[in-house]
């Protein structure tokens, strides 16, 4: 599957901790889409792990993106964007070295927003994703 990701010279590039968050533009020339819901940090009987964690909910989503991606025979690496939502955009910021063991994998294009709430008062962050792959 050939994927192109560009840094051009004239954005700005962010990263914390010397960890690059994200691929300004990714160019993929495939034939399979494939687009995750926003995962919560939920277990598989739908109880909310590590309530106003921060830490402990990137590391459950990420989990649950790697799950979803496995459901479709690809995997972090097959990520191109992904927008997550946080309740408290300093306190995610705090955490990048979870979020970078699994987004890091593929460094997709990213959008982060801040929101007042999500679904349940305890949950604190959602992100959705988009990956390739090619047809089988």
């Amino acid at each position: 599957m050939p994927v192109t990701k560009i840094q051009p010279k004239m954005l700005f590039q962010r990263a914390l901790e010397g960890r690059v968050l994200y691929t300004h533009v990714v160019v993929a020339e495939t034939q399979s889409l494939i687009f995750i819901s926003g995962q919560l940090a939920r277990d598989q009987s739908g109880n909310i792990v590590g309530p106003r964690n921060m830490r402990a909910q990137i590391q459950q989503v990420g989990e649950n993106l790697r799950v979803a991606l496995d459901a479709a025979d690809a995997t972090l690496e097959n990520l191109v964007k992904t927008t997550t939502f946080v309740t408290d955009i300093d306190e995610f910021f705090r955490h990048v070295d979870v979020r970078h063991d699994y987004l890091g994998v593929g460094l997709p294009a990213s959008t982060t927003v801040e929101v007042r709430r999500l679904s349940h008062p305890d949950l604190m962050v959602e992100i959705e994703a988009i990956a390739i792959k090619d047809r089988p």
